[in-house]
């Protein structure tokens, strides 16, 4: 019995060292493992773990500064504005003759821009929009339509070796009477044939054997007569070139254009590919 007492106050002896043993370890480790971890031995010696450092933040870069003519555009800009709100809110005559003062101020430095960049342009050539595209002078505007005109009559001429233009008309169409003598005068000067069509089995003066509509009207959408067609039959693309009375000067610059790769890949859909036979 006196043994089983003694065993008894051993057991609650240990439990109290280990609770106290745990408290310790829970006050001067904050819970680190290293209090309690016996294999060390108490008078192991440990650094605490380092605070996690931050990076140092990158400085904003600067903006870069602004040249002091654009500074002085800003001011001059937001002045102005401000004194013609002023002015349209109370237009007293104070009010208004100021922003009246400080806008032709702003005019006249236009103005001088305008000279000097005028100047400019006469003495760079590649800078005078005058000498860019249709001419403005009346003598030179003569000689550019000129080359132009033989340029595109070249070029239809060549066109003549493997295309041909249909006209689609109708007998009863006054419309189409008036424009066939157009079309008959720029098939012999420019060698592009002519090959008319007829709606309604109609036929006209200046094309007395004209062939009748086969259904190819109908796949056009020629809904509307005089209307005038470029094909090529080896290749079976046929545009539209116009619809109604054109002159001869606007059928060579359609028909010019028409023809024109650049433009075809533009507007691919005014491109067919169809059966001419």
């Amino acid at each position: 019995m006196k043994r089983l007492c003694v065993i008894v106050t051993l057991a609650v002896a240990a439990a109290a060292n280990a609770q106290d043993t745990a408290q310790q370890s829970a006050n001067f480790g904050g819970g680190s493992s290293y209090w309690g971890d016996s294999a060390r031995g108490w008078h192991f010696y440990e650094e605490p773990e380092p605070e996690p450092v931050e990076p140092p933040k990158a400085a904003p870069a600067s903006q870069p500064q602004k040249r002091p003519e654009i500074v002085q555009f800003e001011r001059l800009q937001k002045k102005l504005e401000e004194y013609r709100n002023v002015a349209i809110i109370n237009p007293t005559e104070a009010n208004v003759r100021r922003y009246m003062a400080l806008e032709s101020k702003v005019v006249g430095q236009a103005s001088l821009f305008a000279d000097v960049a005028q100047r400019v342009a006469w003495a760079t050539p590649e800078l005078d929009p005058t000498l860019q595209g249709r001419p403005v002078n009346a003598k030179a505007l003569e000689v550019f339509e000129h080359d132009q005109l033989e340029a595109r009559s070249r070029s239809i001429a060549a066109l003549g070796k493997d295309h041909v233009l249909f006209f689609f008309f109708r007998g009863d169409c006054p419309y189409c009477h008036a424009f066939a003598p157009t079309l008959e005068a720029f098939q012999a000067r420019h060698g592009l044939q002519v090959i008319a069509v007829s709606m309604d089995g109609g036929g006209l003066p200046n094309f007395p054997n004209p062939r009748r509509d086969n259904g190819i009207a109908r796949t056009l959408h020629v809904t509307q007569v005089p209307a005038v067609f470029l094909a090529q039959p080896f290749t079976g693309k046929i545009a539209p070139v116009g619809f109604g009375v054109l002159s001869e000067s606007q059928l060579l610059e359609r028909i010019a254009m028409v023809a024109n790769p650049s433009t075809e890949a533009l507007v691919p859909n005014a491109t067919k590919l169809i059966s001419l036979r």
